[in-house]
């Protein structure tokens, strides 16, 4: 039945690839932007059909079969990029501490989430989710400094969960956005990418590298992407347990009292 179930999903893959490939990159106009889709997000949303709660073309233990497959792709994802930033080394080193220091960027959305996670009524739910993107990493340190089934891990699985979902697709109608909208050069974008999660970043690079004719403009941003994706992976950990999570905790004490609604969990 296992063997059945592998040829199964293995078909529903090269359909979903298919009918992806076939619609193509479309682009619309959107008010003053931009937006991209990609096949990556039409392949994401026919996915989300086929599962249990909607179609019920896949089943829960084919969905279970179907989960470790995931970190084979991203690993051959992530060799394909790596092959990609190969010829632009020196580009990247000349820029190297503009990547390092993008890390610290990712504290804003810190700044950004978490008053509006206070505001919806969120308790220390609000920290779980916030202080990070909630990729893998995230869920461990979570998991080893408060638990998945307290408050906490309970914020970071619906986030989670959430950008498993969507992530990809707001990624990439975001980097089309500010791609049109901001006047921030084409590099800076591309770092913007790397987010820490290989789905989002190949997303929003595609789409950011979409928008240009240059060859060589479309190499210098998958390879920009992939870079700070790789560093945010490689740093992203310890600046989520010693900057984030300390930074995340002091402004959910100062905001609380403040904005703070009742519900969610303040234990």
């Amino acid at each position: 039945m296992k063997r059945l179930g592998d040829f199964k999903l293995h078909l529903i893959v090269l359909i979903m690839v298919i009918i992806a490939e076939l619609i193509g990159i479309r682009r619309f106009q959107i008010g003053p932007g931009t937006a991209i889709f990609l096949p990556m997000l039409y392949a994401l949303v026919i996915g989300m059909f086929l599962g249990p709660r909607f179609l019920k073309v896949v089943n829960k233990e084919e969905m279970d079969i179907a989960g470790p497959l995931i970190n084979v792709s991203v690993m051959l994802l992530m060799a394909k990029y790596g092959a990609i930033i190969g010829p632009d080394v020196p580009t990247l080193f000349s820029k190297g501490p503009a990547l390092i220091f993008q890390e610290l960027g990712n504290l804003g959305t810190i700044l950004l989430a978490l008053p509006v996670a206070l505001l919806l009524g969120f308790g220390r739910e609000a920290i779980g989710a916030t202080f990070s993107v909630a990729r893998e990493g995230s869920l461990a340190i979570v998991s080893d400094l408060y638990g998945l089934d307290g408050p906490e891990g309970r914020g970071v699985m619906g986030v989670y969960i959430s950008g498993t979902l969507f992530g990809a697709i707001f990624f990439g109608l975001l980097a089309g956005f500010a791609a049109t909208l901001l006047p921030l050069h084409p590099w800076a974008l591309a770092m913007a990418c790397g987010v820490g999660s290989a789905s989002m970043m190949a997303a929003s690079s595609g789409a950011l590298a979409a928008l240009y004719t240059d060859p060589a403009l479309k190499s210098e941003i998958l390879a920009f992407a992939a870079a700070s994706n790789l560093l945010t992976g490689a740093t992203g950990l310890y600046a989520s347990l010693f900057l984030a999570i300390p930074f995340t905790e002091w402004l959910y004490k100062l905001l609380r009292p403040i904005i703070g609604r009742r519900g969610g969990d303040d234990k």
